[in-house]
């Protein structure tokens, strides 16, 4: 029910705000090769744009901008971005004139490699859709134009605006109708890009887009000058004052370590950029290349923060429209993303971050003629699963029908699972989204979760290791952690941590360590079960002791209280092999066999001729596509291992029986023999 002191997010149905961009979702290096990350992992997130190295770049062994463009462009891309100071081996960028600013002798070894970049993209297949940045962070690498020294600042700006012109005039001449992107600063300073938007102007070199980088948590802080609405605001205004025509603005970095792959840290930025309609391209290169900013697992795994922006890729088609946050006060606040399809009959609404408590949504404006006297309201929640770990498709928590008062609902949102030990809520980490369709008819998904409980490392009873505060906002690039603190140092052979833990049932339970272990090879912690049951559990490595995976483990647990210690040695087994930080255990029934997991039609991705209905009563779901010819649906389907698995379609196809009405295709390929027939009635 309705909670009077939640904070509210408040959505207008009536108030549109342009179409949806959805371009927020790509990632710096997130694409290493033909195949990594899959096809499955790139095609929902409709992805606008990626950030990539030139052909034959230096500074990575993979991830060149003309090996991924095929699978890029293949599941629906529409430019790449190239960094073409990234054909240097070294970070930050070998400056062969050995001064700031960069010299004759750094821009003439420079432009020898730009040439040959632009010669070999403008002979490629993808020449039109790929974008030059020329310089990466020159407020800081070659021109350190961040300078608050005024004369020294005039010198190092001059040098910059100089070469900017050079470089844009060789690959507009050399390279016809290709875009360029700049000046791509580490930092947003309207004193930098005002003299930049003046000498383009006036020189006729201006970009086609206008980029900068959204780092450090400060940009998500309403209270300070590097915050992004107000950076966003002062850009504009830099462009009205010069009388420039709106360029479109890419964020081609944003996060840290404290925000990758986490949805409640993800969305803040997200909303900000969907309501400026910028591109974002994207999360920043922090870890490991070729994952999506974390996102994807084992190339074709999805985290928790994958399912967040598959949230997102669904609103595509539809218009946003105005939500008003509660008013931001910290970094991290509540925000929300709200669009509306009429052809769909559909609201979709993505809220989270920053709230560690419950909040409600407030849906106005309601038009009884798109959804009829009742509508159908469906919440689900996904949250954070590690910087590598898998996660499930979103937990669906209510699916029901209401009949808005004049025109308003309310929907309270509350959390997943418990904490046992009383810790931080999860929900701090997690994104909701709500999709509003025509009620009344259909049936609906129970959504009675199983029990579920997290309890964190650091609140447990600790022996002989030390609770490590990691992904504040003072400490924005260090991983995040859930709670925000870690156990390590468990290296001594009296290293422990215990947990006291409260089940409602005797039986099987999951146990779901997050963990981490930097050693580079297998490392081991010895498991007790109320000071009985004891086995060995082995860790994977982990690319850093920050850097958190999942271990499942199956334990019999009694009914009430028990005890779960982790353990670097143990009298019996002897002592473990390496170490492994510890993050927080989770508990859950064990399920005999694979879940079964339901996915409505209506909520799938479609194209071609297709239209959404809601009117049978023995539907599943709020309602049901009919797909005519060229029509298509796409679901997107999550199995926790390899192997076999029963699909059953639920369907209803007009026509001569026995007659082919649609067939099916797994990851793009037709499966032979596998069709749905007409069945009439």
């Amino acid at each position: 029910g309705e909670d009077p002191a939640a904070q509210q997010v408040v959505v207008d149905l009536a108030e549109r705000t342009g179409a949806f961009r959805g371009a927020a979702s790509g990632a710096l290096y997130g694409l290493s090769d033909e195949g990594v990350p899959s096809d499955n992992t790139l095609e929902p997130l409709r992805l606008t744009t990626v950030n990539q190295k030139p052909p034959a770049g230096a500074q990575h062994p993979n991830g060149d901008a003309l090996v991924v463009a095929d699978p890029f462009f293949r599941n629906g891309g529409q430019y790449i971005q190239i960094n073409v100071q990234d054909m240097y081996a070294q970070w930050t960028y070998e400056n062969a004139g050995g001064v700031i600013p960069c010299n004759q002798v750094c821009f003439d070894n420079y432009m020898e490699k730009l040439a040959w970049v632009v010669d070999q993209v403008s002979k490629s297949p993808y020449a039109d859709r790929i974008v030059y940045v020329p310089f990466n962070e020159p407020d800081g690498i070659w021109y350190g134009t961040s300078t608050g020294n005024a004369a020294q600042y005039q010198t190092r700006i001059n040098a910059l605006l100089t070469q900017w012109k050079a470089a844009v005039e060789y690959i507009r001449e050399h390279h016809k109708g290709a875009r360029v992107m700049g000046t791509n600063d580490a930092v947003f300073r309207a004193r930098n890009y005002g003299d930049f938007l003046t000498y383009a102007r006036d020189n006729n070199v201006l970009p086609d887009f206008v980029s900068w980088h959204q780092l450090d948590s400060t940009g998500l802080n309403p209270l300070n000058n590097n915050y992004f609405r107000n950076n966003y605001e002062t850009y504009r205004n830099l462009e009205r004052e010069r009388g420039i025509a709106p360029i479109p603005i890419n964020i081609n970095e944003y996060g840290g370590n404290r925000d990758l792959t986490v949805p409640g840290q993800l969305i803040q930025y997200v909303a900000m950029f969907e309501e400026a309609k910028v591109d974002a391209g994207g999360k920043a290169y922090w870890t490991a290349a070729g994952l999506l900013g974390g996102d994807v697992v084992e190339t074709n795994k999805p985290g928790g923060g994958w399912w967040f922006y598959k949230m997102y890729a669904d609103m595509a088609g539809s218009d946003t429209v105005k939500v008003t946050p509660p008013v931001p006060t910290t970094i991290d606040k509540l925000e929300a993303i709200a669009a509306i399809d009429d052809n769909r009959r559909q609201a979709r609404i993505i809220a989270g971050g920053g709230t560690s408590t419950d909040f409600d949504v407030v849906v106005n404006n309601i038009d009884p003629e798109l959804f009829g006297e009742n509508v159908n309201v469906t919440l689900a929640a996904t949250t954070w699963s590690g910087q590598n770990s898998d996660a499930p498709p979103p937990a669906v928590l209510l699916d029901q029908d209401f009949t808005p008062e004049n025109g308003s609902l309310t929907i309270p949102v509350r959390g997943l699972g418990v904490h046992g030990d009383g810790g931080p809520n999860i929900d701090l980490m997690s994104a909701y989204e709500i999709v509003l369709s025509p009620g009344g008819n259909g049936s609906r998904q129970p959504t009675d979760l199983p029990w579920r409980a997290s309890y964190e490392a650091e609140l447990a009873t600790i022996t002989a290791g030390a609770v490590q505060t990691f992904g504040t906002p003072s400490n924005w690039n260090a991983a995040a952690a859930s709670g925000t603190r870690h156990v390590g140092n468990l290296t001594q052979a009296t290293s422990a941590v215990t947990f006291d833990v409260d089940v409602p049932a005797a039986g099987p339970y999951k146990l779901s360590i997050l963990y981490g272990n930097q050693t580079g090879q297998p490392s081991q912690q010895m498991l007790t079960v109320n000071g009985a049951q004891a086995q060995v559990v082995d860790y994977q490595a982990t690319l850093n002791f920050q850097w958190r995976t999942r271990k499942d483990v199956v334990v019999e647990l009694a009914a009430g209280a028990n005890q779960i210690r982790l353990a670097k040695a143990h009298p019996v087994l002897g002592t473990g092999v390496g170490q492994a930080t510890l993050d927080r255990i989770d508990l859950e029934p064990a399920l005999a066999g694979p879940p079964i997991r339901q996915y409505e039609a209506e909520r799938s991705q479609t194209k071609g001729d297709v239209t959404y209905e809601y009117d049978q009563p023995q539907q599943s779901g709020a309602g049901y596509l009919s797909l005519k010819r060229g029509g298509e649906a796409m679901f997107t389907v999550y199995a926790e291992e390899d192997g076999y698995y029963d699909l059953d379609f639920r369907h209803n196809s007009p026509g001569r029986p026995g007659t082919v009405a649609a067939t099916i295709g797994l990851d793009r390929r037709v499966v032979d023999g596998a069709v749905l027939r007409a069945n009439p009635g």
